[in-house]
Formats: C-alpha cells, structure tokens, sequence
C-alpha cells in the first residue's frame, strides 16, 4: 500500500495498529527514506534484519526528549548534545533500561537514536514507542531515494510505505557518546540535498 503524510496524519491508528502486530514499513525522514518496525517486537526486528541482510547495530526514532530521559543514560556528553535533537543526528548512547527495544536491535548495552527534524517524529510521539530507522536497501546495494529505485523485494515485503517525492539528503552526522569525548563515527556528507515532491501521478505537492 502507498500513502502519503495526508492521510497518514488524518488516520494514524489505521496505520499504527499495523505496525503493532509487527508490520514493516516505509517512511520520510529528514534525510532519505527509512525502513522500519516496532522496536519492541522482537520478530519484528528479526524479520527487517533478514530482509535487508543487515547484521550490524539499528538505530531507532525515539518518541521524544523524555523517553531518552527514561531509558538512556544521561551523561554529561548526552545532556550537552540533547538540544540538537530535532535534527540529522543519530546519537549512540548507553542503555540505562535493556527492555526500552528488543534485544536484538543493538548489541551489549548502547543504541542509536534519531529524532528527524521533519513532520514523522511528532507521528512517532503519537505512537509513543521505538520505531527502526535504517536506510531502504539490502545490505551492500544503493539505498531507496524514491519508489523509482525501490527494490522490489523490499517493496513486496512491507505493509505500507509513505511516499513523498525523491529525498536524498545528506546521511544523519553518527556521534558515539559512550565514551569520554564525543567521536564522529560518520560525518554528514558534502552532498546536496535533491529534493522534488511529485506524485506519481505528476502532481506538484
């Protein structure tokens, strides 16, 4: 099924409830698009993993600030970086609650979190849980910048996806703030951003 933020926004507990019984699905973020599930739902996060063949640590969308607060350890680097967030971020940070995502998301006691400075984070504050933010590819190929260049077993594999344009905006900047000093582990890359909302049908929105 393809939507669009309209009637996502206008119906989102038709579409939530997908993905509370482990629904895979497409969305916009503030940079490309992202495929995701209930961070919770463990077979859900397996059945993503074995789809897009990727073994290494997911990031998440997390809800809001105060869902960090809850679950994360606030250190001196976090509580210093936290006012970026809305924005092309992925913080890697320590657990202070292990069952806040399945365990199969991370690995040992970090995860990486997002909030994208874009419309689909407040809808994430809706649902009130974790959402698996990675880029649409199979491990190894070019990512999804549009339903153009989606792979089609992707396409086949998830429930809905959000379309809105061509998005291809620079990677979020990664920053590992387990440690005593902030390290970027992935810059934002020099890039610029393509942006053109149409519709398939042509419709300029």
């Amino acid at each position: 099924m393809i939507t669009d933020r309209e009637d996502f926004i206008a119906h989102p507990e038709v579409y939530w409830s997908k993905v509370k019984k482990g629904a895979l699905f497409i969305y916009p973020t503030d940079t490309i698009y992202g495929i995701g599930c209930d961070a919770t739902i463990k077979i859900a996060v397996e059945k993503l993993r074995k789809l897009l063949k990727k073994k290494h640590p997911l990031s998440v969308i997390v809800p809001n600030k105060k869902w960090i607060r809850q679950n994360c350890v606030m250190s001196r680097l976090l509580k210093e970086n936290l006012s970026k967030l809305p924005g092309a971020y992925t913080f890697i940070v320590k657990l202070r609650n292990k069952k806040a995502v399945a365990n199969n998301v991370g690995f040992k006691d970090t995860l990486g979190i997002r909030m994208p400075d874009n419309w689909f984070t407040s809808m994430v504050r809706y649902y009130g849980k974790p959402i698996i933010t990675t880029s649409v590819n199979i491990s190894g190929k070019q990512y999804m910048t549009s339903l153009k260049d989606l792979d089609p077993k992707i396409q086949k594999s998830v429930e809905f996806i959000i379309e809105e344009g061509v998005l291809d905006w620079p990677p979020s900047k990664v920053i590992d703030l387990t440690k005593k000093k902030a390290e970027i582990v992935r810059k934002k890359a020099s890039r610029k951003r393509i942006t053109i909302y149409t519709r398939p049908e042509g419709h300029i929105y």
